[in-house]
Order: C-alpha cells, then sequence, then structure tokens
C-alpha cells in the first residue's frame, strides 16, 4: 500500500524540503515578528531561526557550516505565506435601511432628514403605504445624536478623562454631565461586547499572558489580560484580588471560546498561576502540543515588549478612569474594544489588530457601525431571528 505522506528529509531541494515542513503541521513555532522555533525532522531538536539585519539566521548545522539557506529558513517564509493567503475575512459594515416599518416593503426612498436639537437623522418614505419613518439604530430614544456620543467614546479612550470629554463636547454644541457620558459609555461598550465576542479572529499561534495592577476605589487589584502576539489582538481580560494566589484557568479557557482554538505558544512571566491554568486549558496529549515559556527575559527572543506596551497603555489610561469602582465596570471592556477595532497600530503598518485578524469595519465612525451591527444582532435574537 503506497504512503501519500511526504517526508522532508527525502525530497529535492531545500527550498522543496522547507516548504513541506510548512505544509506539515506544528512543526514551526512562531515566538515573534523575528523569532522562530522549527521542529527537526529527525530529532526532537528545534532550531531557532531568527531575523538579523543581514537576513534570517538559523542554528542548525546546514546553515552553521555551510552557510546556505536551510529548509528551516525556507519553511518560516512559507508558512507566512501560507497564512496570508488562507486568513479568513469579515467585514462589518454600516446597517442599510432596506424595508419600511409598516408594511415591511423594500420599495422605499431617502424623504430628507429629521431635524432637532441633537442632530439630523435620515428620514424615508414607503413608496407602497406611503408612510414616512426615520429608524436610529443603535440610539433610539437618545436625547442627543450617534456623532456626540461616539466622540465623546472616542475622546475618553483617548485618554481624555470624563470631565475633559465634556467639555470638548461643549464646543461641539453637546451640553451634558460627566455622569451622562459614563452612562453612554457602559451602555455601548456592554452592547459592542456581546457582539465582538461572538467574532472568531483570525489570531496567530503565539499568545502572551501577563498582568497589571489598577486601582479600583483606590483598591490595588490586578487585571490579567491574554493577547495574540504577531496581530496585538487583546484576546480576554478579566480582574482578579489578588496576583499570586489567582486561578487565570478562566481568562485561558475564554481565551479558547473567543478564539476558537489554543495556542501553539503561550508566553508568561513565572507566575504559578499561568503555569497551572495552562496545563488546564491548553496541553493536550494531541499534536502539535502547545508550548509554555514561562521564564521571560528582559531582551532577547523571549521578551514581553509586546504585553508591556499594552500594560503602558492601561496605565497611562488609569489616571483618567475614575469610573473605576468595581472589578465589573465596563470601563476596561471599553478600552479592549477601542484597543482592538479603533486604535492602528505602527507595528502593524497603521492596521487596527481586528484588520491584522482579518476582520474589517467600515464606515466612517466604526463606533456607529458596531454599534448598530450588534444593535441589530440584539433585535434579531430577541425576536428570534437566527
Amino acid at each position: 500500500m503506497s504512503d501519500n505522506t511526504t517526508n522532508p528529509q527525502t525530497i529535492g531541494t531545500r527550498e522543496d524540503r522547507g516548504k513541506a515542513i510548512a505544509e506539515k503541521q506544528g512543526q514551526i513555532l512562531r515566538i515573534n515578528d523575528k523569532s522562530y522555533k522549527v521542529k527537526s525532522q529527525s530529532s526532537e531538536t528545534l532550531y531557532d531561526v531568527v531575523s538579523t539585519e543581514i537576513g534570517w539566521k538559523c542554528s542548525c548545522p546546514d546553515h552553521q557550516t555551510r552557510g546556505v539557506k536551510c529548509k528551516h529558513i525556507y519553511a518560516v517564509e512559507f508558512s507566512f505565506n501560507l497564512r496570508e493567503q488562507v486568513k479568513k475575512s469579515v467585514t462589518i459594515q454600516p446597517v442599510v435601511i432596506s424595508k419600511c416599518l409598516y408594511c415591511h416593503s423594500t420599495n422605499i426612498r431617502k424623504d430628507g432628514l429629521r431635524h432637532n436639537k441633537s442632530g439630523d437623522i435620515q428620514r424615508f418614505e414607503c413608496l407602497d403605504c406611503h408612510k414616512t419613518f426615520s429608524i436610529n439604530i443603535g440610539f433610539e430614544k437618545m436625547k442627543h445624536n450617534p456623532q456626540a456620543v461616539t466622540t465623546a467614546m472616542q475622546l475618553y479612550f483617548s485618554g481624555e478623562s470624563l470631565r475633559h470629554t465634556k467639555e470638548s463636547l461643549k464646543l461641539l454644541g453637546v451640553y451634558v454631565s460627566h455622569k451622562t457620558i459614563h452612562n453612554w459609555i457602559e451602555k455601548y461598550t456592554t452592547l459592542m461586547k456581546q457582539y465582538v465576542d461572538k467574532l472568531k479572529p483570525d489570531v496567530g499561534n503565539t499568545w502572551r499572558a501577563d498582568e497589571v495592577f489598577v486601582k479600583f476605589s483606590g483598591n490595588m487589584k490586578y487585571l490579567f489580560a491574554l493577547m495574540d502576539d504577531e496581530t496585538r489582538y487583546w484576546i480576554a481580560q478579566e480582574v482578579a484580588d489578588t496576583k499570586y494566589k489567582h486561578d487565570a484557568r478562566a481568562l485561558f479557557h475564554k481565551g479558547k471560546e473567543i478564539a476558537g482554538k489554543r495556542p501553539n505558544v503561550l508566553i508568561t512571566d513565572g507566575l504559578p498561576s499561568y503555569h497551572n491554568a495552562f496545563y488546564w486549558e491548553f496541553y493536550t496529549n494531541t499534536r502539535p502540543q502547545s508550548m509554555h515559556i514561562n521564564a521571560i527575559k528582559l531582551d532577547g527572543d523571549m521578551n514581553n515588549n509586546a504585553m508591556e506596551r499594552a500594560n503602558g497603555e492601561v496605565r497611562d489610561r488609569e489616571k483618567v478612569m475614575r469610573g473605576l469602582k468595581n472589578k465589573n465596570t465596563p470601563i476596561l471592556k471599553g478600552y479592549q474594544i477601542f484597543h482592538n477595532y479603533m486604535r492602528p497600530h505602527e507595528g502593524l503598518n497603521g492596521k487596527t489588530p481586528a484588520e491584522a485578524c482579518g476582520i474589517k469595519v467600515e464606515g466612517d465612525n466604526k463606533w456607529i457601525t458596531l454599534i448598530q451591527n450588534a444593535s441589530h444582532k440584539e433585535h434579531q435574537k430577541n425576536n428570534g431571528v437566527q
């Protein structure tokens, strides 16, 4: 009986063997953008493939003794290209009004704007029943228009305090209290979080976990965060009362549910709770087995700079996050949405982490697009529409 499995040790050129390694699951472990580990095809050895100023370098004997581009370097290059080709793409578009509210006819047309002190709202006319109507998806019964609400959210999550945000809105002719702005954030963060957690970001196979202390009403607590190393997508978070006694299993389990998979590599510091949670949630006897790297160095291939930058963002925002009263505050969840869907990252060539994961939010105002889709999905759920 013939065996159709390709053995990377016995075929053609180094390039051919590298391609075969890349196509074989579990052979390449991504540490970060410039560092990979590639499994030897004849032993359990893991070779280091790293990017340098003069190109890729590999620790295997073939590259070290001959100075040639080895099969492991080819494998890393092919692996990256394969991932880009199969990356899933999701586009979230602004919700378009397509049916009459009264007779459900699709024969409708725009019929000017409805003007009031909170702003303009598009009106529609049904050409069948001749009734006019307006729909303000996600912002029904709000005294202020969507632009005012979302501008406030953008200002706040960009680093302004609630009171400074209130003062900035005055320049736009919007007069609200800082408490009203907090209520907006609470309402729409809760709505959007339920929606985005059901999306499946196409994250990479190397994840990082870390913790940062945050004060809640003057009491120190810890924000535990799980992030994809390749796309900087903030996968999951939870707030704990303690650092060293915290059980991180719920965080890792939530990460698996949101991403729809487990990582090949998990990078953390030496906190025992990460080690125990890794074996509960990510370790398996089936291949490819997940690897836990829990001895992060201050520099080098396995540093935690990406997580430290994210922690720095949270620390910067903490100075103005006066609304942190309890562990269930929506503000941290709102900042997670802002980080993933609104804020472009230089390390991602100006993309948001969501875009790097294949999720594109369209429209001039991404906040409105997300709120519209979240509200529309909630409306369908409540009315039994799948």
